[in-house]
């Protein structure tokens, strides 16, 4: 039977969650064609880490590079260029699988169209008369004739879950009580309800994009960054090195882009 002292015995402090050390990430948010927005936290992000200690220092994309926003096209070549010259690792979301599977399948490639994708297909330079006149299986023909393969490949090899020391980074989330490495690739990069439900208790701390709050996301299981880049003009990097958490945010305010950044 426990004691009267041991029902008030202070518990042992929970460990901080941190990276290896030597090991420092910044995970980016989902930028849905929002060229511009991605061009400055990119910058942010480099002026960032070069001020600090030097590490290894890897961005992590959180999938949904593409659709909604304006600049899809644009979007996937300053990836594609990033990772060229320094560490970058993408995570596929729901829109790169759905872009994906669209080249297969009229049916998903309707529900691609419904969810953004028509911005892609005009970004990369489908004139908007020839889709808006074309039936499905043209606009499938125009997706194929001017996406450039290498942006499929691109794409298509974006990962489905990253571990980092005590971090997890996902695009959408984790299904609780599922062991992490038995969850599956539809709800890594699709739940929504069962996961956002749930604060803590998923083996790591899950960083994730995919739902828009208003501001980021801060629980103890899990950080939340897709602040609307393209619904509300702010897109958010989250920076780690070891128990360190920082944000970074870049913020179009009609047309001007302004940055900030906090400790969290």
């Amino acid at each position: 039977m426990p004691t009267f002292r041991s029902l008030f015995a202070r518990r042992p402090a929970r460990p901080v969650p941190a990276l290896p050390a030597g090991q420092r990430v910044y995970a980016i948010g989902d930028v849905h064609g929002c060229a511009r927005l991605f061009d400055a936290l990119v910058d942010a992000i480099e002026a960032d880490d070069e001020m600090r200690a030097g590490a290894e220092t890897t961005i992590v994309l959180l999938g949904d590079l593409i659709d909604r926003g304006p600049d899809s096209a644009g979007v996937v070549a300053r990836a594609r260029a990033l990772q060229q010259r320094r560490p970058v690792r993408l995570l596929m979301g729901n829109h790169e699988e759905m872009l994906l599977d669209a080249l297969e399948d009229e049916a998903i490639l309707r529900e691609f169209l419904r969810y953004g994708g028509r911005e892609t297909l005009l970004s990369y330079g489908v004139d908007p008369a020839a889709y808006h006149a074309a039936d499905l299986a043209e606009v499938g023909a125009l997706l194929r004739a001017h996406v450039p393969q290498a942006d499929f490949d691109f794409l298509a090899g974006g990962e489905s879950r990253i571990a980092l020391g005590d971090y997890l980074f996902v695009h959408a989330g984790v299904r609780p009580g599922t062991a992490l490495d038995e969850q599956r690739a539809s709800d890594l990069r699709w739940i929504r309800g069962p996961f956002l439900a749930q604060d803590d208790g998923f083996g790591a701390v899950v960083v994730h994009g995919h739902t828009i709050f208003a501001k980021p996301e801060i629980r103890t299981g899990r950080i939340g960054i897709d602040t609307g880049a393209y619904a509300h003009g702010c897109l958010t990097a989250l920076g780690l090195d070891g128990s360190e958490r920082w944000l970074i945010e870049a913020q179009d305010n009609d047309g001007a882009i302004t940055i900030a950044q906090r400790s969290i």
